[in-house]
Parts: structure tokens; C-alpha cells; sequence
């Protein structure tokens, strides 16, 4: 398992597959490569795929730090440097599309298309207060609580029922990987501190936009907001798949992706 040595001396795992246009896929808040299973084969194919796990989360250091979307943002780069990666197409999931809004805004020359996947533009009274509450299960529940309530938040309650025992293993693993308590506590802290909603109208890079109508987390009208705020955006709202629509919707999400990547130019290409 590849890992690269941050500059400040923690390692940061990472996975390259594939050949071809680099195309970075980041997840969110639990912060896993893993999560974007059901999309690398078929990726793959076409791109050069390069995901990685958060500082905090999965194989990477479990590091007590202050986390901040910029500070993710700066691990990210680091590791685009270490595979000579110029520039690349960014999808962003969540926490992963803050990552993508402050790479576009502060360093446009690493983006050639950018994809913004159920995720937000600044914390109101409803993401504070879900995300307060979150943090309370953690702290008072603690690990398996957590983990365990997480499927009620992410994805529809039928694809909850049909697919129990599946799931209840992967919560199992999860359990197991889960970091220190507080690194997940500092990492909902990056979240609440993160907005740019007043300068999302400087994003150049082609952009699409997608999220669904029943996301309990991240809910529509965020998706709508960075479709009317970000130039030339194109918005893509689904009619279901809660939260976590890249896993419970993979064809579809894919078939939206895969056809903004194809449709869309990349400076380079110009």
C-alpha cells in the first residue's frame, strides 16, 4: 500500500489506477479511498484514478491536529506534486467538494474540470445543528453509536432495509478503522468553519453540480446555491439517493459524470 510522507512527516495513503487524463476522486467527511469502490474499474478505463484516505481517516495518520479545509486542501496538493501531477479533473464528494471549492478558488491552475457532489457552500442552522448532533452520538454514544446511526443520515430508508446485513458488516470494519474520537471531532469542527460562498463567483474551471433531492446532510437547495453562485455551472439534482447517491445511485451518478468529463473542454484542450 503506497504512501506518501508529508512535510510535516505524517503519511498519507493513496491508490493510482488506471492511465490516461488524471482524475482525482475525494471523499467526505469519513474520508476513505474505499468509498469510491463501486467507481475505479470502471474509471479506471478512461482516467488515470488517483483517490487517497484524509489525514485522520483509514490508512493515513491518525494526526491531532486543528484540521482545516485548507490544511486538507495543502495534503492534497502535496500529493498531486508527488505524482507529477500538474493539473487534473476533481469529483469532490461533501467534505470533498469544500476541498474542491478551495482548490479551484486559490489554486485554479491545478483544476481543469470540476464535479461538486452533495456538498455545501457555508454551515446554517440546519448543517450546525445536524452536525452538533453528530458530535453529541460520538461523544456520549461513542464509536459503534456513531457508526451504527450513520446509515439513517446517508442513504434511503428502502435501500437501508434491503441491504442490512451487507451493511452491518461494513459498519463492523468500520468500527474497527475508526480514528481517535477527537480527530473525527476536530475534522466536524473544519466543516462548520468552512465557507466561500462569497467568492464561489471566481471558480473559472467548467463545473458540474449534483446533488439529491432527499439529502438529509447536504440538502438541495446547497446544490442549488453553487449552481446559481459558480459561472456556468451546470446543476444535475437527482430525485433520490439520500446522501451517499454515489454509492446507492452508482450507474447514474457515473453515467452524469462520465458525461460532463466528455462534454466539457479542458483549458488544455483548447
Amino acid at each position: 500500500m503506497p504512501h506518501l510522507t508529508l512535510s510535516d512527516g505524517e503519511q498519507l495513503y493513496y491508490e493510482d489506477h488506471g492511465t490516461g487524463r488524471p482524475l482525482l476522486l475525494v471523499s467526505g467527511l469519513g474520508g476513505t479511498a474505499s468509498f469510491w469502490a463501486p467507481h475505479v474499474t470502471p474509471l479506471a478505463e478512461n482516467f488515470r484514478v488517483i483517490l487517497h484516505d484524509h489525514r485522520g481517516t483509514g490508512s493515513s495518520s491518525k494526526s491531532l491536529i486543528d484540521y482545516s479545509i485548507a490544511q486538507m486542501t495543502g495534503d492534497l496538493l502535496e500529493l498531486m506534486d508527488h505524482l507529477d501531477i500538474a493539473r487534473a479533473d476533481f469529483v469532490g464528494h461533501s467534505t470533498g467538494g469544500a476541498i474542491g471549492q478551495t482548490m479551484a478558488l486559490d489554486h485554479p491552475e491545478r483544476i481543469d474540470r470540476l464535479v461538486l457532489s452533495a456538498t455545501w457552500t457555508a454551515a446554517d442552522d440546519y448543517f450546525r445543528r445536524l452536525f452538533d448532533m453528530r458530535s453529541n452520538i460520538l461523544r456520549t454514544g461513542g464509536v459503534e453509536a456513531y457508526v451504527r446511526s450513520q446509515a439513517v443520515f446517508m442513504f434511503p430508508p428502502g435501500w437501508v432495509r434491503d441491504r442490512m446485513s451487507g451493511m452491518l458488516q461494513q459498519e463492523n470494519a468500520s468500527i474497527a478503522a475508526f480514528p481517535p474520537p477527537e480527530v473525527m471531532l476536530r475534522r466536524i469542527q473544519a466543516i462548520l468553519r468552512f465557507g466561500r460562498q462569497d467568492e464561489l463567483g471566481n471558480i473559472s474551471a467548467p463545473c458540474l453540480v449534483i446533488g439529491a433531492q432527499d439529502d438529509m446532510i447536504t440538502p438541495v437547495y446547497f446544490t442549488e446555491e453553487l449552481g446559481r453562485l459558480i459561472p456556468g455551472a451546470q446543476t444535475v439534482i437527482l430525485p433520490g439517493g439520500g446522501h451517499f447517491f454515489p454509492i446507492s445511485q452508482a450507474e447514474l451518478f457515473r453515467d452524469h459524470l462520465t458525461g460532463f468529463l466528455a462534454s466539457t473542454e479542458s483549458i488544455d484542450d483548447d
